[in-house]
Order: C-alpha cells, then sequence, then structure tokens
C-alpha cells in the first residue's frame, strides 16, 4: 500500500463515526474491485487493527484479476473472502450480511458503451440480489451506489437531492442514468416494502489513488499526462463544469451515510467547493498544482468520445453535511496526492 492510500485511510477511520459497528460483523461489497467500493474495502480491512473483534468483507467481483489490481495486496488475508459473479444475472448468497453495499457497475462513459445492456442489467438486477440478501439475512445497513448522472441536465444550478433534469431514455448512455435511477426506485420500494434498511449515495466526479489510467474520463487523462509529462490536451471546448472530490473525502462520505443516513433517502456525495470546468481543471494543474513541470494546457476542438449530455450543476451536499461530513481536499492537493500515489 503506498504512502498515500495509508495516509487516506488515517484520515478516514479518524472521523468521528461508530466504527465499532463493524465489530465481528460480516460487510457484503459488491463491485468490489472498482475505484469507490475498492477504497471501502480497504478501510475496513485497516479497521481490523483497532476493532475489538475483526469484521469480515466478502467482496463480490466480476474477474478475480481485475480486482487484484487495486486489492492484490490484500488477497492473502483472512478477513477478505473474494467471490467471483456477474451481478447481471441473479446472485444467490447465503452467508452472513450485517452490511450490504451494492456498487457493482461500470462508471466510465466508456465502459457503459461497449456494454450498455451489461450495464442496465448489473443495476437493476444486481441491485435485487443485493437487497434481497440483505433482507434475508436482516442486515442492519444497506448502501446503494448510484450516480449524480442521475440529475440529468439541469443546468449550471445548485443540485439538491429532490432536482431533476432532462434525460432521454431512448438513447444508448441513458443505460447508465436509467439504470441508477430504477435502482434508486428499487431501493425505496423495498425500504417500504420489506423494510429494508437502505441508504443511496450519488457520487460525483471523484478522483484519487488507484484510478484507472485509462479509464477514458477527463481527470483519469490529465493525471495520464502529468505522470508521462505531456502537455494536458482537452478534447472539447471544456466549457462543462464537474465537481471534483478527492477519494478519501468521498470515502468519508458513503461511510458517513452507510453508518447515520436515513433509511429510504438519497445523498450527494461530491466537493461542493471544487465545482471547475474541464478548461479550468487543465489550466489549475498546470498553472498551480504541478508548475515545476512547465507542461501546458492545450485545447483542440475534438472529442473522440460521446459527450455527456450534463453540461453542469454544483451539488447540494447539505444532507450530508448535516451528518457531520465535510469535503477537506481542495482540487491541487488532491491531485497531486493522486500523482504521487502513483510515483512509488
Amino acid at each position: 500500500m503506498s504512502r498515500i492510500v495509508s495516509e487516506d485511510v488515517s484520515h478516514i477511520l479518524a472521523a468521528d463515526l461508530p466504527w465499532e459497528r463493524f465489530a465481528g460483523k460480516t460487510t457484503l461489497v459488491t463491485g468490489a474491485g472498482g475505484l469507490l467500493p475498492a477504497y471501502m474495502v480497504i478501510t475496513l480491512l485497516h479497521l481490523n487493527e483497532r476493532l475489538s473483534a475483526p469484521c469480515t468483507v466478502v467482496a463480490v467481483v466480476r474477474d478475480r484479476d481485475r480486482a487484484a489490481v487495486r486489492l492484490g495486496p490484500y488477497l492473502h488475508r483472512t478477513d477478505l473472502q473474494l467471490i467471483e459473479s456477474d451481478l447481471s444475472r441473479p446472485f444467490f448468497y447465503d452467508g452472513p450480511a450485517d452490511f450490504v453495499i451494492h456498487a457493482a457497475s461500470p462508471a466510465s462513459p466508456a465502459a457503459y458503451l461497449r456494454d450498455p445492456v451489461g450495464t442496465m442489467l448489473v443495476n437493476v438486477v444486481g441491485a435485487q440480489s443485493a437487497l434481497e440478501i440483505a433482507v434475508r439475512r436482516r442486515a442492519e445497513s444497506v448502501l446503494m451506489f448510484s450516480s449524480g448522472e442521475v440529475y440529468g441536465e439541469t443546468g449550471d444550478v445548485l443540485v439538491h437531492e429532490n432536482a431533476f433534469g432532462y434525460l432521454d431514455p431512448a438513447t444508448v448512455r441513458a443505460c447508465y442514468g436509467e439504470g441508477k435511477r430504477a435502482a434508486e426506485t428499487l431501493s425505496v420500494a423495498y425500504a417500504i416494502q420489506h423494510g429494508a434498511p437502505v441508504k443511496i449515495v450519488r457520487p460525483m466526479h471523484t478522483y484519487g489513488p488507484l484510478i484507472d489510467l485509462a479509464d477514458g474520463r477527463v481527470f483519469c487523462d490529465f493525471v495520464a499526462d502529468i505522470l508521462a509529462r505531456r502537455d494536458i490536451k482537452v478534447n472539447s471546448d471544456g466549457l462543462a463544469k464537474r465537481p471534483f472530490c478527492y477519494l478519501a473525502d468521498a470515502t468519508l462520505g458513503y461511510f458517513t451515510v452507510l453508518l447515520k443516513g436515513v433509511d429510504g433517502t438519497p445523498y450527494n456525495v461530491g466537493n461542493d467547493l471544487a465545482v471547475l470546468t474541464i478548461r479550468d481543471l487543465a489550466t489549475t494543474l498546470v498553472t498551480d498544482a504541478f508548475p515545476e513541470l512547465g507542461l501546458r494546457a492545450a485545447f483542440p476542438k475534438s472529442n473522440p468520445t460521446k459527450p455527456s449530455p450534463i453540461t453542469g450543476g454544483r451539488p447540494d451536499v447539505s444532507r450530508l453535511r448535516a451528518l457531520g461530513w465535510a469535503p477537506t481536499t481542495g482540487v491541487v492537493e488532491g491531485f497531486r496526492r493522486t500523482v504521487e500515489s502513483f510515483q512509488r
């Protein structure tokens, strides 16, 4: 584990949360090899160093080899169990599950546009499987990963959890946003009909250590450019605004909702203090975060990938802040930490 990840985990575990609730318990995490759930898994495994009784993490992954990219240093541990399964099909599990986290889904446009059917199904069928397990095993808390994509096109406004914009369901790109919307509705239905203690998180643009540099999302491209010491290229007009949240801050937000959130309730998880256009992010990285590299930000007018219809929006995170959470890492510090995590 890199020094940066170790510091991040220490920061997360220093938060005033009821961590002892995990003692002796089992947490089932679907999609555990993904960036966001992997940081939760790593945090739980390090939590065992301070719990009165160790917790067990059951990590459901689609491909063990791919999961090893992020979880490899932990695969030998007895407190981590790996299960390979394709969550786009019904998943059955009969072991203990005191906490359930459903985070299985492609997350980058390049990934979900390669498999729009699988993307839709893993968000709906996978969500149902996770919720059924939670009800059957009487889980004490469930966390459903949604996305800021559920808001559609809201324009450049403050986006509260009850504000929604236009999202055309008859487009292939909607496989992700509509899949997440369906998973949210299913979660609320299970909460009402079966008493499932499910909370919903809507992550915004999240970056940090362990990102996939070939992911295709702009912040991954920028980190790859910096590591390669090449000028940053923005393959669009760069005017779309995005809230960029550092991974450790986001992870603490997810645990805050899992442990303190209200059942049947969605929570935005993003940095409302770090909303930048793509153009401004590129400029900030070369001038403020890494001025010593002498790089430039270039803005050619081509866009090789299908652009997002979502052009702006600042997340309203007051609901999550009311639980005691707040982001602490700005863009300059966050991206410096991200780049440093790859320089071992």
